[in-house]
């Protein structure tokens, strides 16, 4: 874990932290809207909830991490390319410095994200307008996926002492570091409890439906 320095808030908190956080927002708003759009409007709280978080994931997936894996393979790395996307990659990097480095182990888990994770939300979205109880498997085979994502990101770094995490300003700790991460755990966790009962309730009755035949 670096150093802490001392810095003004001017010098944390840049337009490029406003505009980088504006485009979450703006994602969850789309999310937001297109579940509007797909969802019928007698649709569960539960399977709305989902819904947004899914479309939110997926847009978060291809868009932000998209760029990211785009800067950071072929030789490319985000601290020495330019345009608009580079520079919220190393506003992020400035928190974790492996971000920056095109870090392989990073790089090999976006891979994943962005190729995997991406395509995977949008057929459960598919699943979820069409009311089809299958995206139940499918939910916990991506939140698994994403908490073991989220894990292998961090515990390399917790077991080597954090040298790549600068944790000296709220902004960077608390908003980047801790918010934009434990989201892709609690979320995900919630999901999986919700799809078990799903799934947990439909086996049980079959077995009963059977034994009783």
């Amino acid at each position: 874990m670096s150093v802490p320095v001392s810095k003004s808030l001017a010098d944390i908190f840049t337009l490029t932290s406003a505009y980088s956080l504006g485009g979450v927002v703006l994602v969850g708003t789309v999310a937001t809207f297109l579940a509007r759009v797909y969802l019928p409007s007698n649709s569960r709280s539960v399977d709305r909830y989902t819904f947004i978080w899914l479309a939110f994931d997926a847009l978060i997936h291809f868009s932000f991490e998209g760029s990211f894996l785009y800067l950071s393979v072929f030789g490319r790395q985000v601290n020495t390319s330019t345009g608009p996307f580079a520079a919220m990659w190393r506003e992020y990097a400035a928190a974790d410095f492996r971000w920056g480095t095109a870090d392989p182990t990073v790089v090999s888990l976006e891979l994943l994200t962005v190729l995997g994770a991406g395509p995977l939300c949008c057929y459960i979205l598919h699943l979820l307008a069409l009311s089809d109880p299958a995206r139940h498997y499918w939910i916990v085979v991506l939140c698994t996926a994403e908490i073991y994502g989220g894990w292998m990101t961090f515990c390399p770094e917790w077991l080597t002492g954090s040298p790549n995490l600068d944790t000296s300003n709220p902004l960077y700790l608390w908003v980047y570091l801790f918010f934009m991460n434990i989201i892709w755990v609690v979320i995900p966790i919630a999901l999986m409890i919700d799809s078990y009962g799903h799934i947990a309730r439909a086996l049980r009755a079959s077995s009963t439906k059977l034994k009783a035949n």
